[in-house]
């Protein structure tokens, strides 16, 4: 039997994220690192060594992803905390079928459809403060209960504690980045 054929498909390529390290005479002995945009940023003191720079950047660089994966539920996890949270502030009536990130949300940033009790975020949201994207699911699990954005949709959905809170936070994200996403999740 001959040996398998090499694919003729170039193997996909990945950029590597891009690390801004800046030094600091003024930092002593701290490292700090946070995302700004797609690049990473590690701060580090100027008096640290090639090698212990390396080690740093390699240590932060962990420690974001790490962190970024507990800010990032999957499909599974999301379905979990929508029905959590249908039972804390829904009395447990909003029974999502699904619940799953999606790219397609250029315009708003979550949506729902009733007749199949599927809710859809938008991957604009992984990263943002839980109790953010929880607002966003009790939106959509109000949507189950009650359609458009009428007074009973609202009082269902200010049963939610930091509903205010998180539409502010909501509309500076869209001003900041300049999106045309609607203040009320799903336009």
């Amino acid at each position: 039997m001959p040996p398998p054929r090499p694919s003729r498909r170039p193997a996909a390529v990945v950029p590597a994220p891009e690390i801004e390290v800046r030094r600091s005479a003024r930092r002593r002995r701290t490292v700090s690192a946070y995302r700004d945009g797609d690049r990473t940023v590690v701060m580090i003191p100027a008096r640290m060594t090639r090698a212990e720079e390396r080690h740093w950047v390699a240590l932060m660089v962990e420690r974001l992803a790490k962190q970024d994966q507990r800010r990032r539920p999957g499909d599974e996890e999301l379905l979990a905390r929508a029905r959590e949270l249908s039972r804390r502030y829904l009395g447990g009536r909003a029974k999502p079928a699904s619940v799953r990130w999606v790219t397609n949300q250029g315009s708003r940033w979550g949506s729902c459809t009733p007749v199949d009790a599927s809710i859809r975020l938008s991957t604009r949201m992984q990263g943002m403060p839980a109790w953010v994207v929880d607002y966003v699911l009790v939106h959509e699990l109000a949507h189950l209960l009650v359609t458009g954005h009428g007074p009973r949709f609202w009082a269902a959905v200010e049963g939610y504690p930091r509903s205010e809170r998180a539409r502010g936070y909501l509309e500076g994200v869209a001003a900041a980045a300049g999106l045309d996403i609607a203040a009320d999740v799903d336009g």
